[in-house]
């Protein structure tokens, strides 16, 4: 049987074909194994920031459970009598007083 519209050269052809089909399946080969590598790199970093982040909720919770404890034993000191109500005034006072003191020495200590 006779090869209809094949030349000569027809060998040649086929063989820089098939060249260059190896050469961008290599090509593609690579890229996708850089993509993967990439993914996994992605999915350990996210795996790492639930930890952090799981971390941080367990941290938060205690700070608020220290926080409500200090709110309540305030309000409690406020509550009672007139003498717990002067201390408590000069400990605001005082409290307000150091916050801008800091302030002051920050703000002039950068400039």
């Amino acid at each position: 049987m006779a090869d209809w519209g094949r030349g000569p050269n027809s060998g040649a052809v086929d063989e820089m074909l098939d060249a260059e089909n190896k050469r961008l399946s290599e090509n593609l080969s690579s890229k996708v194994t850089r993509l993967k590598s990439l993914a996994l790199d992605i999915d350990k970093e996210a795996d790492d920031h639930n930890k952090y982040l799981d971390g941080m909720d367990s941290d938060f919770l205690s700070v608020t459970g220290l926080l409500s404890g200090s709110v309540k034993r305030f309000t409690g000191m406020a509550r009672s009598g007139r003498d717990n109500r002067k201390l408590l005034c000069y400990v605001s006072s005082g409290l307000v007083g150091l916050f801008f003191l800091l302030y002051y020495l920050v703000s002039h200590s950068s400039t």
